[in-house]
């Protein structure tokens, strides 16, 4: 993917334990826009074996709804074996991999999986990840979107509150476009009853150019996707915008004084695609 949203972007990116068949089948009719397998940090160690041949047997199918699997530490003794099972599945449409320092953990992975090599989305979860952010992110031409891990990222800065992560979430969006990725989607919100405090958060993440989010629950859904969808005011200055645009190709200037050039168009191109999401667009 090469744009930050058309029609088709994902918004939400729902996990499911690999542990638990009934429940990735469930998140498979969940409406999220991506599932994701988790063999990692959802799956107890004694039932690592289990959850990835459940995996597997899930992804002998193809289904309507991308479904990506997040691996296990790429250092660690499982990895391998997981990415060299998944990858010519046909229902694998993405690699989710933990902790990426550097290209060369990217090069482990495509040599595992051999040619061709599924999309790979990086997670930054350390300093040393986010500190190499646009290395990874052009790290290997099947690298299709950057995540950051939260959770391990604070304990790893030993940083509290929402300021701590300012700069590392900033570095991800940057470091993501200026490889020419999709903005990435924030990280998931651990609590699941406090619908209003994720609300807040996406809001705050749309504002810092994120773009979706991971949910850990089906009832997330719905407010991360109505807090990345345009208002009503955006769509109507984006179809303005793009009025103005179809006559002229250079910069130009709204009636209202705006000043229009070909970014903002773009800009507003993917404004109007993102609100035909919802009959708007």
């Amino acid at each position: 993917m090469t744009t930050a949203a058309d029609a088709a972007t994902p918004l939400t990116w729902l996990y499911a334990p690999g542990d638990r068949p009934d429940v990735v089948r469930k998140a498979l009719g969940s409406g999220a826009d991506v599932v994701v397998i988790d063999l990692e940090d959802a799956v107890a160690a004694d039932r690592k074996r289990y959850a990835l041949d459940a995996a597997a047997d899930i992804l002998a199918d193809t289904w309507p709804v991308p479904v990506h699997v997040r691996i296990n530490a790429l250092d660690g003794p499982l990895a391998e074996r997981e990415a060299r099972r998944l990858a010519r599945l046909p229902g694998l449409a993405g690699l989710r991999l933990p902790k990426v320092t550097g290209p060369a953990d990217l090069a482990r992975v495509a040599a595992w999986t051999g040619a061709p090599v599924p999309p790979l989305y990086p997670l930054l979860e350390n300093a040393v990840g986010v500190e190499r952010a646009f290395e990874i992110a052009t790290g290997h031409p099947a690298v299709a979107g950057l995540a950051l891990g939260e959770a391990d990222l604070r304990a790893d800065l030993g940083v509290a509150g929402e300021d701590g992560l300012a700069w590392p979430r900033a570095r991800a969006v940057v470091a993501a476009r200026a490889a020419g990725l999709p903005a990435p989607a924030q990280s998931v919100y651990p609590d699941v009853r406090d619908e209003e405090g994720l609300a807040r958060s996406c809001a705050a993440g749309r504002a810092l150019g994120f773009l979706g989010r991971a949910a850990i629950h089906p009832r997330q859904l719905p407010v991360i996707e109505r807090a990345y969808l345009p208002t009503e005011a955006e769509v109507a200055s984006a179809r303005e915008i793009v009025r103005a645009a179809a006559t002229d190709d250079g910069a130009l200037a709204l009636p209202d004084g705006r000043f229009v050039d070909p970014a903002v168009v773009a800009g507003a191109r993917r404004t109007l695609a993102l609100a035909r999401r919802a009959g708007a667009g």
